[in-house]
């Protein structure tokens, strides 16, 4: 017998369609859930990547200039 086997030794184990529906959910869930955390802090991550690659933050008033009115 094998040390890491059990009482009964042989272990049956499979995945059924629910489990495999469930997990495909998750994964999407999982991607969806990521895609809006982005969207919703998109302006603190960008400003987050121009502070460490060294770009200046564009401010309201330069962002007011570029724009056409």
């Amino acid at each position: 017998m094998h040390p890491f086997t059990s009482i009964s030794g042989i272990i049956l184990a499979y995945l059924d369609p629910g489990s495999g529906s469930y997990l495909i959910q998750l994964l999407i869930a999982a991607l969806l859930g990521g895609g809006f955390a982005i969207k919703a802090f998109w302006k603190q991550i960008s400003a987050f990547f121009r502070k460490l690659f060294g770009k200046p933050a564009i401010t309201e008033e330069e962002n007011k200039d570029e724009q056409p009115q």
